[in-house]
């Protein structure tokens, strides 16, 4: 199964909140300078503000990166920053500690969980929101101020945690869903397997007997025609031809099941031209084949993937009343495809297995799914086009 490390869960987590706080940052940003600008323009404070809110916004986009590996230096850093932030900015320090402050809280909440650090971090917001406040305003302006900041705060609190914990469960919905994916398709690698090896037990079973069944009778047609008994060797080489030709149809239905099992050790190619040859015998139907698989494929997908060819076939011969067929076998952006096409009378594909004793093309599509891909049935009275796509992973 899939083992997805816990750091690289926590990494994720980290990634996937850099978008909000960036955006919520530049709306900072964009308020202080603005607010200050109106009230009383400072170009150069304005700038060096700017280069330390730079560096501020560059830490958070790699918190994930120094965060959880230094975290009391990367918080206190940030504390620093924010509180030079501040006081480069006198008319409007505000939004920017409104702004930076609980948005730092927040993050301390994606970086740790362990509270001494969180509280750590609280403390830190605490300290530069008060010695701002002293620096750059008065107690009056703290007692108006502080209610609107305790606010603030809480809002940024409450929606930090929702947000990291609706990234927690995202995440581990996603690994969930790849150890189910990975655990569905070792099982049916595993059952494809078994299949293989019931198969050669049959095989080693009918021709393994039968012919050991055969030379037990040759050796007594030799004894008998060694004592001149013409009569009964006649008579064994007889049962002898009749006991062949039963094994040979054994040993044949044997091998054209386990053929397919063993679609990992033929050409895949060669074997859907042998399924169309065996078509255009039994009905006389031309057929057209464009097969450009470029890819190794998996056992997997090659044994589906000829069984749905073969099931196709028989579907055209039953039902469409064709004069020609047409395969496509490619690969297109990471996809297997596959294309049967036809030029008979069509059917309604809505009543795909809903109609009693016709189960083909659900088949078809029960297989298609359990490749991780999909089936696709286009049908009228020009004829009918099924189409499936395969997704292509690593090892297919």
């Amino acid at each position: 199964m899939n083992q997805t490390k816990p750091g690289v869960d926590h990494i994720r987590e980290l990634l996937a909140s850099r978008l909000p706080i960036f955006i919520w940052v530049s709306f900072t940003y964009v308020a202080a300078v603005v607010m200050q600008l109106i009230i009383e323009p400072r170009i150069l404070s304005s700038i060096v503000f700017s280069g330390i809110f730079a560096i501020h916004v560059l830490l958070y986009w790699n918190s994930y990166r120094w965060g959880p590996k230094y975290f009391w230096l990367y918080f206190m850093i940030q504390g620093v920053l924010i509180y030079f932030c501040a006081i480069l900015m006198p008319e409007a320090y505000q939004p920017v500690l409104v702004g930076l402050l609980p948005a730092l809280i927040a993050q301390s909440l994606g970086v740790s969980t362990r509270l001494r650090r969180i509280i750590f971090v609280f403390l830190i917001s605490i300290v530069v929101f008060l010695y701002s406040e002293l620096t750059v305003g008065d107690l009056k302006e703290l007692a108006t101020f502080l209610p609107i900041f305790s606010l603030m705060l809480i809002i940024v609190l409450a929606y930090g945690i929702l947000f990291y914990h609706q990234v927690h469960e995202r995440i581990r919905i996603q690994n969930f869903l790849k150890d189910l994916q990975e655990a569905h398709r070792k099982v049916e690698e595993l059952t494809l397997s078994n299949e293989r090896q019931r198969m050669a037990r049959d095989l080693h079973d009918t021709l393994a007997q039968g012919v050991a069944g055969l030379i037990m009778q040759l050796e007594a047609i030799n004894v008998h025609m060694t004592k001149g008994n013409w009569d009964r060797a006649q008579s064994i080489v007889n049962q002898s031809m009749k006991q062949a030709r039963i094994t040979l149809a054994d040993a044949r239905r044997a091998i054209d099941n386990l053929r397919l099992g063993s679609a990992s050790e033929v050409n895949f190619k060669e074997s859907i031209l042998d399924e169309v040859q065996h078509f255009i015998d039994a009905t006389g139907i031309h057929v057209s084949t464009d097969l450009r698989p470029n890819k190794s494929l998996s056992r997997l997908v090659m044994e589906h993937s000829l069984l749905i060819v073969k099931e196709s076939l028989t579907n055209i011969a039953k039902h469409a009343q064709a004069s020609m067929v047409w395969i496509t076998v490619t690969n297109e952006d990471n996809s297997f495809m596959m294309k049967i096409r036809d030029n008979g009378v069509g059917f309604n594909p809505d009543v795909i297995g809903k109609d009693a004793g016709h189960y083909g093309l659900l088949g078809i599509q029960e297989r298609a799914r359990l490749m991780g891909g999909e089936m696709n049935v286009l049908s009228d009275s020009k004829g009918t086009i099924i189409t499936v796509k395969i997704p292509l992973i690593e090892g297919d």
